[in-house]
């Protein structure tokens, strides 16, 4: 997925009301930003950290900037890319299925966005894959930032009751013959592996791994970072990680 258009560094100064961002440009200005993200930000709501933002002429919209990426410290020195735009990850993933590029997703058949299951109660995937009425490949997509102090790759971030209705989901639709797939999209770069977080949703942690003793697939990719000059431009989803469901942060 290429940015629509170049992107403007600048510094955090801080989020608040969850969907605004105050961000201080290079060159000096101090802007508001929209951020894109509903969730806690755990880890990647940096105070002082290098940001990327898109810049938009658009005379309808209210924020003429929008928050993209995150550049974090990492142990060894140097950065690490992080997006925080929870709406990208769709795009990303849509991508590479389209590409034939989630190599155990390959030939399900075709994409189609906004999957609607019926209930009771009723719900709603990110995507179904399937030529016809029969069964069909449904896939879940939740983005991972949260890296946590031993390095590891946690999921979710804060407690997520629609994130367990979700799993519910699919765990029913692989008992109806279908097949049912949670695609965890890292979108950061010392991600190495990913768990679910005990230590923050216990239910869901739970849930998860209830619904992948019942034919839930769990996956994940990683995200590749393209850049020119050191400025990112561009983010496809990338290798296949690790999911080990029984880790713990210590």
């Amino acid at each position: 997925m290429d940015y629509s258009a170049p992107l403007i560094p600048g510094v955090l100064l801080r989020r608040y009301k969850r969907f605004l961002a105050d961000v201080r440009l290079d060159d000096g200005r101090e802007v508001v930003a929209h951020c894109p993200n509903t969730g806690s930000m755990r880890a990647v709501n940096v105070p002082g950290c290098r940001v990327w933002l898109a810049p938009s002429d658009d005379p309808r919209r209210k924020l003429a900037w929008t928050w993209e990426l995150i550049e974090l410290p990492r142990p060894g020195g140097g950065v690490a890319l992080a997006s925080v735009h929870t709406g990208r990850t769709n795009r990303i993933v849509e991508e590479a299925l389209a590409a034939g590029g989630i190599e155990e997703l390959a030939g399900a058949g075709a994409v189609r966005r906004e999957a609607r299951v019926a209930g009771p109660p009723p719900a709603r995937l990110d995507f179904r894959l399937g030529d016809g009425d029969g069964a069909a490949t449904y896939v879940e997509v939740k983005q991972v930032t949260l890296r946590e102090a031993d390095g590891h790759g946690y999921f979710p971030d804060a407690v997520s009751a629609r994130g367990r209705k979700h799993l519910e989901t699919l765990a029913e639709l692989a008992a109806a013959g279908h097949r049912a797939v949670l695609l965890f999209c890292v979108a950061h770069e010392d991600i190495a592996g990913v768990s679910p977080a005990d230590h923050l949703d216990p239910a869901y942690a739970a849930t998860l791994r209830r619904v992948a003793a019942r034919g839930v697939e769990v996956l994940a990719r990683g995200c590749r970072f393209a850049r020119d000059a050191g400025r990112p431009r561009a983010v496809a989803l990338g290798e296949a990680l690790p999911v080990d469901l029984e880790r713990r942060l210590a």
